[in-house]
């Protein structure tokens, strides 16, 4: 176990108040101290939803470890059922409370409830918040389900004359998005011709979780919470699944095709007649950006595995630019990714210690950070653009508006949440390059009324500005020094090679040709400085970040 001051999952029984928040008519009854009350905060303050969580806990103390404890679960089972009348009730343990080893699945059984009773049984130190979710969503699909597999039949759609119909598996509370995904596959399904059986867990009843047979297949949106289940449910009732998730425009289409398929459409078909309706402004967009300053930029992603995944195929397939880094914190998905990050010839990394992250973002220095919460945080203090893609979330991340990340309106949303960072960091850019001339002091007039105004006061203390900022310790990184760069520094400027390679003669034409000269001329005091040899593509730009500092 180690010490941490940020955690990218929480234990598995938040996992299943996941499940159970997202859910209508079920009750989780958790065997918990009262320390390990604190989950609710999750859904009311960051999730902002308008009503409790439907989670009863013991709540024992310290004096209560004397006494019969178990009997003390017996007692909340039994008041949550009388108060709440709920329709299925999940049981188990939290992590502190998994130490007595009071068995609360053998517990509830006992009292005799008319109720399905799921117990949960959640290694608390083996596994983790996602994994918690998926488990107890597997064990609620299997026991309200499994009376119906033997000898279980399904008609086709052309048999009882009807259209295909799905179930939409894997939405849970405190979902990155998962509320705005949902309506965004609605529209799609819509708009392909197939009818939804169940949506589930989100808004879903025990009695729709018994009509999950039903559908003609299965849609797994989020792989971390429905993998386990789609799988069952493939092999219990022969109920194929999708395996692509609606994340880009590229996988929107690919998505369509794969449903089209499972639902006995002309796939090509029904892509076109479904994009022509919906139009998607995101391809049209990233054809039409700045090329530049867009195409090509370096981003570092991670996130869960399936953004995560999703996130590089957008960014090097839709937006141009090239992947430095891939990695997430599930790794009961490892594999997944590990396939992933060798498309783009980039080493994976597989942590649940945001530390390992920092240093991995701070090495390549991309220039976009593609994250949860915890590299947002990370990309802020090192000064690099940043958009969140995963959970963990904040408040934020629940915004008013609608913001989906999934189908074509997801890939307009990505689009702006995507390239807006960069567009301002150029901003920025350009403001820095600048900063020295008469018309970005803070002293001066604007240049629309004229350089009368300060504007040669100001450009008399242009020069002794940026002689200071040459002077000026870096507040970020500290860029490493090149070996031998300490003899090298004895030597005078002009006795220093300043002579550019073509690659990076060729990377500095994209420089638009107004800030190019002042782009050149700080590269090569950058060199200078610091004795370096014949300035290269990595010279450039680790100029460019240290004057943008």
């Amino acid at each position: 176990m180690q010490l941490t001051l940020w955690t990218y999952e929480g234990p598995p029984h938040v996992g299943a108040m996941r499940i159970a928040t997202a859910m209508e008519g079920v009750h989780y009854v958790l065997h918990a101290p009262q320390g390990d009350t604190y989950a609710d905060l999750l859904f009311t303050m960051i999730e902002r939803r308008n009503k409790r969580t439907p989670v009863t806990y013991t709540t024992f103390q310290a004096r209560d470890l004397g006494s019969d404890t178990a009997e003390l679960f017996k007692n909340a089972c039994q008041q949550a059922y009388d108060r709440f009348q709920p329709e299925a009730m999940l049981v188990g343990a939290s992590c502190t409370a998994e130490l007595i080893q009071d068995n609360p699945g053998g517990l509830a059984a006992a009292l005799k409830l008319p109720l399905p009773v799921i117990a949960l049984e959640l290694p608390a130190y083996q596994k983790k918040e996602n994994w918690g979710a998926a488990e107890t969503f597997y064990r609620l699909v299997r026991q309200l389900t499994g009376s119906r597999a033997e000898g279980f039949q399904r008609k086709t759609p052309a048999e009882e004359n009807r259209p295909a119909r799905c179930n939409i598996l894997g939405p849970t509370a405190l979902g990155f998005r998962h509320r705005d995904d949902i309506v965004e596959v609605t529209k799609l399904l819509a708009a392909i011709g197939v009818d939804i059986n169940v949506i589930a867990p989100q808004g879903a009843r025990p009695a729709d979780i018994a009509r999950l047979p039903d559908a003609d297949f299965n849609i797994s949106l989020y792989p971390e919470i429905s993998d386990i289940t789609v799988r069952w449910l493939e092999r219990t009732f022969r109920q194929p699944s999708t395996r692509i998730v609606p994340i880009g425009i590229g996988a929107t289409r690919d998505f369509i095709r794969e449903v089209a398929a499972l639902a006995g459409m002309d796939a090509e078909a029904t892509v076109t007649r479904v994009e022509s309706q919906m139009a998607p402004r995101m391809p049209w967009y990233s054809r039409s950006v700045d090329s530049t300053y867009l195409t090509g930029k370096r981003v570092f992603i991670f996130g869960d595995a399936t953004h995560a995944i999703a996130a590089a195929r957008v960014a090097a397939k839709e937006l141009g630019f090239e992947v430095v880094g891939l990695g997430t914190y599930a790794r009961e998905f490892a594999r997944d990714v590990r396939a992933a990050a060798a498309l783009y010839g980039v080493e994976p990394l597989i942590t649940d210690d945001y530390l390992e992250v920092e240093e991995a973002i701070a090495a390549v220095q991309p220039e976009l950070v593609l994250g949860t919460q915890m590299e947002r945080n990370i990309a802020k203090r090192l000064g690099i653009a940043c958009a969140v893609i995963s959970a963990p979330v904040h408040v934020q991340d629940f915004p008013a508006r609608y913001s989906p990340q999934m189908g074509f309106e997801g890939g307009n949303v990505l689009f702006d949440a995507w390239v807006h960072p960069l567009m301002m960091g150029l901003e920025e850019h350009l403001l820095c390059m600048f900063r020295g001339d008469f018309e970005f002091r803070d002293d001066v007039a604007a240049s629309h009324l004229g350089h009368g105004h300060g504007a040669a006061k100001a450009a008399v203390k242009a020069e002794p500005v940026l002689a200071a900022e040459a002077e000026s310790e870096p507040v970020a990184i500290q860029l490493p020094v090149p070996a031998g760069a300490e003899t090298d520094k004895a030597k005078p400027a002009a006795a220093q090679s300043l002579i550019w390679t073509s690659e990076a003669e060729r990377e500095l034409k994209k420089i638009p040709f107004f800030v190019r000269g002042k782009a050149r001329r700080n590269t090569e005091r950058f060199a200078s400085e610091r004795g370096l040899g014949p300035i290269t593509v990595d010279t450039l730009y680790d100029a460019k970040s240290h004057f943008g500092r």
